[in-house]
């Protein structure tokens, strides 16, 4: 079989579909988008598709070019720059083009997988995206192979908020504490304007440092905020056997989205909030998405400043995995989309049952949809004798 391949928002793309979800993935960068859940139903388009796809402008950083929805970086983030390894603003994975390994279905399961040979870090990376019948979810798995040495990697999911300010709640499982971004030139850098202070600690998203003496704080789980700014933070995972999870409610519109890791792989989540803060080409300052990425990573710094000695692993976060060619590296991975009912708010648990999850909200609201959770640690959609 051979899946349905056109062009979308300027990008070739492979296209696959369950009875709930339909899915496109782009050839160049492997970037995941639009997705569209609820597909037969009350249609829900969480991710973000750049604005300049369709321009004939030139775009320096190759990543921009495709640049939507979820993909998978490896280094993840920029100064790439590592021994004798000069590696693109978050690698290979998403600015190089994949190749069709294989497409079915196989009883209520449709999957997907790419392939891909990197030159920079010599390896093979194998993407594969399953869609189950009944679920409002696409399972991820990125399979590493022949690869040695230090790398930091992970997902970046970029969402589209629908809307003016304020109109997402965004939450984080629990965390042993966060930083913001270590700017060093203040509050503009090259055509980009902050509105956090730098290299700064901070225990709960609800209370993150400012440059602003009249306004020292702000609630980064309301987006969008603080419009003219770009941002970025990173919160670490308190270690817990349980999956980790990040989650961004749209209350007006009915929705969640989620994703849904083992947080001994990435134990960490940057947020990149993009309010109208960049002016340089491409961005021109018409850019308002959300990046939710989940990674072992420092911050979006790169590969050189993730195996260093920095913040976060002197405080015993994982910054990267150590690669080895004698054993497969497996990422894998869950993001889908839940109906809320009226009054849900943000999402405060997120419970694990049997063949299924539920989200609560603080307000005592829930939803309960179907997911083989235990992929995040199996690899598979068979459900395991001893379900977590």
């Amino acid at each position: 079989m051979v899946p349905e391949k056109k062009t979308l928002f300027s990008q070739p793309s492979w296209i696959i579909r369950s009875d709930e979800v339909e899915l496109a993935v782009t050839e160049l960068g492997g970037h995941m988008a639009p997705v569209t859940f609820f597909r037969n139903d009350r249609p829900f388009e969480p991710y973000y598709i750049n604005p300049w796809h369709a321009e004939d402008i030139p775009i320096d950083t190759p990543v921009l070019k495709p640049l939507r929805g979820d993909f998978f970086c490896m280094p993840f983030g920029e100064r790439n720059s590592y021994r004798d390894e000069v590696h693109e603003v978050h690698g290979e994975t998403a600015t190089g083009y994949w190749s069709l390994a294989n497409y079915g279905r196989t009883g209520n399961v449709v999957s997907l997988s790419l392939t891909m040979e990197t030159k920079v870090r010599p390896g093979r990376t194998t993407k594969i995206l399953r869609l189950v019948d009944g679920h409002n979810a696409v399972y991820c798995q990125h399979i590493l192979e022949g690869y040695t040495g230090k790398m930091c990697l992970g997902h970046h999911a970029t969402l589209d908020p629908h809307g003016e300010a304020d109109t997402m709640y965004i939450s984080v499982s629990p965390i042993k504490f966060g930083l913001t971004n270590p700017h060093l030139t203040g509050q503009e850098n090259d055509g980009e304007y902050y509105a956090l202070e730098s290299n700064k600690s901070f225990k709960n998203l609800e209370k993150v440092p400012t440059m602003w003496k009249e306004y020292p704080y702000d609630d980064l789980t309301v987006f969008p905020r603080r419009r003219g700014f770009v941002d970025i933070v990173q919160v670490y995972n308190k270690k817990k056997k349980k999956p980790g999870w990040v989650c961004a409610v749209y209350p007006k519109e009915g929705f969640l989205w989620y994703a849904l890791k083992d947080a001994r792989m990435l134990p960490s989540t940057v947020i990149w909030m993009e309010n109208h803060g960049r002016h340089q080409p491409p961005w021109n300052g018409r850019n308002c998405c959300i990046g939710l990425e989940d990674v072992c990573a420092y911050l979006a710094l790169g590969l050189r400043e993730s195996v260093r000695k920095n913040r976060a692993s002197e405080k015993g976060v994982p910054t990267y995995l150590n690669l080895s060619e004698k054993r497969p590296t497996v990422i894998n991975y869950i993001q889908g989309s839940a109906k809320i009912p009226k009054g849900f708010d943000k999402v405060r648990k997120v419970k694990m049952g049997q063949g299924e999850v539920t989200f609560l909200s603080y307000s005592e609201k829930s939803v309960t949809v179907p997911l083989y959770h235990w992929f995040l640690y199996t690899g598979s959609l068979e459900e395991p004798k001893d379900t977590l």
